[in-house]
């Protein structure tokens, strides 16, 4: 289920209190990380293309002359050098010309077909300038053939890796997977264009979470407006209530306010564009990017750790695939006590809510007895959590196998396929019910920015604590200071909870 269905769901207004943050990092260092990724597989594919075209040239001896090239080469020598050196200055070029080309920028801010336009374009220049620099150094045994197959197969595999990502991308995009909640200062007719332009064009990856009323907008714009969800001075509230992950200025106004703006967006980590033709000087040395047909300028780019959460995610499935295989006996033999102990469905869904409020069904071995959300009420003065949390130790409605299960954590075992899914990690912060994030302060929700996890800092260091606040800050500081070897440790010291029986 999408956001847009949460703050429905939890139908409660949040306090507005001021949620303060770190600044999360340069858009100079987040737009390294990235490029660095997409630089390094233009290396490995055109390495990929040069050994494939040579394995051609053996078994189906394409090229006379080959053969003996690499007999010179790899045997007596005397082209080896060479032959790095230009296959090293290809690399650079094609890096080069793409990177002046932003093949390296986000692919969801550009169009399918121009970037097939800028693939073949670099391609087609690191050519020129490779088979130029072979009839400069008068490299003639090096066969012109193997060249020109190599080309070939780099435009290729190239243009086929960005078009299976595209595909990947926007099938993410389908499922509400990635996509970036926005808000649009203004309510004038830029601004209802551009969030025209947002719906309508999925791929661009954006949800469109309302608008924000600027002084001095046109009051037929304003009156027309059903999305206008607050002013300037509330827009940051509002960011953190609808997990915004970028604003868009479409109002022109005086300097120093969209300084002021600036400011506050660099110290909650939400991104800043402005449509052009307006701040003279504020974006100077900018860039120019296109969301669909619109120019924007990004002041602000939040850093996002790409490649860490890309290692992450693979963790998540080899680890929750090789649980799943090893442990599938023990699912089994777990199911069919379940079925002889008590009434009921063998697993209980209960829905929750996962990164920037996205809704779905957490999955349990069920351990209760079958009406135990309709007795929970009559069990409240027996609750021993501070806050919003619930629990009772000698819970009545905990079946004799399910304290069992509890015990040794047992319970949790099917939430490895949300897992597998993609709703929740092995690692990170336990989904929320609705009713719990009714209550939170406007902080608390720093929990619902990251992926909800099976264990977490809570689950193996203060596991037994009744504060709510020491939940909430247990939370705070593994998203803060998060790295793929603090979840291993985390997973280290959670199978010794499991062991030692210390588990709800």
């Amino acid at each position: 289920m999408a956001t847009s269905d949460f703050w429905q769901r939890i139908s409660a207004t949040v306090a507005t209190s001021e949620w303060t943050g770190e600044t999360t990092g340069a858009a100079a260092r987040n737009s390294a990380r990235t490029s660095k990724l997409w630089m390094v597989m233009d290396a490995v594919t055109v390495l990929a293309a040069v050994i494939v075209a040579a394995c051609l040239e053996a078994y189906l001896k394409l090229f006379p002359g080959v053969k003996e090239f690499w007999q010179q080469s790899m045997i007596e020598r005397r082209s080896t050098g060479l032959l790095v050196a230009l296959l090293g200055g290809f690399i650079l070029s094609l890096i080069y010309i793409s990177g002046r080309l932003n093949l390296y920028s986000p692919a969801r801010l550009g169009g399918f077909l121009n970037e097939q336009r800028r693939t073949l374009q670099a391609c087609f220049a690191s050519g020129l300038l490779l088979t130029g620099a072979i009839y400069l150094l008068h490299a003639a045994e090096i066969p012109r053939g193997l060249v020109l197959i190599t080309l070939g197969l780099v435009l290729i595999s190239l243009s086929m890796r960005r078009f299976i990502y595209r595909i990947f991308l926007y099938k993410r995009f389908e499922r509400g997977v990635g996509t970036r909640n926005v808000l649009i200062v203004g309510t004038g007719p830029e601004a209802h264009a551009l969030r025209h332009h947002v719906d309508n064009i999925r791929h661009l990856g954006y949800t469109f979470k309302g608008f924000i009323e600027f002084p001095g907008s046109s009051s037929r714009y304003v009156a027309e407006s059903g999305d206008v969800v607050g002013d300037l001075d509330s827009m940051f509230q509002h960011a953190r209530k609808h997990f915004v992950d970028e604003i868009f200025f479409t109002t022109p106004h005086e300097r120093g306010m969209v300084q002021d703006v600036l400011e506050k967006a660099r110290a909650f980590g939400v991104n800043l564009r402005v449509v052009p033709d307006m701040y003279d000087g504020l974006a100077w040395n900018s860039p120019i990017e296109y969301i669909g047909q619109f120019p924007t300028i990004p002041l602000h780019c939040g850093y996002v750790p790409e490649l860490a959460l890309m290692l992450k995610r693979v963790v998540d499935v080899v680890f929750s695939f090789l649980t799943v295989l090893l442990l599938s006996p023990v699912m089994l033999a777990i199911a069919i006590a379940i079925k002889l102990d008590s009434h009921g469905p063998i697993f209980y869904a209960s829905e929750r809510l996962g990164k920037k409020g996205r809704v779905f069904s957490c999955l349990k071995f069920r351990t209760m007895v079958r009406d135990a959300e309709k007795r929970q009420a009559e069990l409240m003065h027996m609750n021993e959590r501070e806050g919003v949390l619930f629990k009772v130790s000698n819970d009545p409605r905990i079946t004799a196998l399910g304290r069992f299960l509890r015990k040794y954590s047992l319970d949790e075992l099917p939430q490895f396929f949300n897992v597998l899914k993609g709703d929740m990690s092995v690692v990170g912060p336990r989904p929320p019910l609705a009713s719990e994030v009714r209550e939170y302060k406007l902080s608390h929700l720093r929990r619902l920015d990251v992926t909800p996890g099976i264990t977490g800092l809570w689950q193996v260091q203060g596991r037994q604590d009744p504060s709510f606040d020491s939940y909430i800050s247990l939370d705070v500081t593994y998203i803060e200071n998060w790295s793929v070897w603090l979840d291993i440790k985390i997973i280290l010291r959670t199978i010794g909870v499991v062991f030692a029986g210390t588990g709800s």
